[in-house]
C-alpha cells in the first residue's frame, strides 16, 4: 500500500537547493508551460523572511505546493497553489490549503483564485472580495477569509 505524502513546511533559509529547485520546477511546469503563461516566476517573494513554503513530499518528489506570504496589515496571502498533473484528483490541494490555514490561524487570509476554483476555496472559508479580472489570459477572482476562530 503506497504511503501518504508527507506535508513539509519551510522558510526559504531552511530549503536546500535541490528542494527549492524541485518546487520551482513544479511551479514552472504547471503555470508557465502547461498553462502557457510566460511570466516572471521568480518574483522575489520566495525569499522574504515571512514567506512559508508548504508542499506534499512523496519520497523526495513534490506532488503539490503553495506558499504563504506575509502581506502588510497582518494579512496572510496564499499563492502559487499547484498540484503535479500526475497527482491531480487526489485531494492534495485541499490538504495543503487546510495545512496553510492551520498555520495562518485566526489572521485574515487572501488569495487570487483562478475563477474556476472559487467553489473549492469557498469550502475552505474564503469569500469573493472583488471583481473578476484576467491575468495572463486566465480569469481570476480575489478572495478573502476574515480572521476567525476556527473552533480548535
Amino acid at each position: 500500500m503506497p504511503q501518504r505524502p508527507v506535508t513539509r513546511t519551510a522558510s526559504f533559509d531552511d530549503l536546500d537547493a535541490r528542494t527549492f529547485h524541485d518546487l520551482l520546477r513544479l511551479r514552472i511546469d504547471v503555470f508557465v508551460v502547461e498553462q502557457a503563461c510566460p511570466y516572471p516566476e521568480l518574483d522575489g517573494r520566495d525569499v522574504e523572511p515571512g514567506t512559508r513554503h508548504l508542499w506534499l513530499d512523496d519520497g523526495g518528489t513534490p506532488l503539490a505546493y503553495l506558499r504563504i506570504l506575509a502581506d502588510p496589515g497582518g494579512v496572510a496571502r496564499i499563492g502559487r497553489v499547484v498540484v503535479a498533473r500526475r497527482a491531480r484528483g487526489g485531494g492534495h490541494a485541499g490538504r495543503l490549503v487546510a495545512a496553510a490555514l492551520e498555520l495562518v490561524g485566526d489572521h485574515p487570509c487572501a488569495l487570487e483564485a483562478q475563477s474556476h476554483l472559487v467553489d473549492f476555496y469557498a469550502r475552505h472559508g474564503f469569500a469573493v472580495s472583488g471583481p473578476d479580472y484576467l491575468e495572463d489570459g486566465i480569469p481570476h477572482t480575489p478572495m478573502r477569509r476574515e480572521g476567525i476562530d476556527q473552533g480548535r
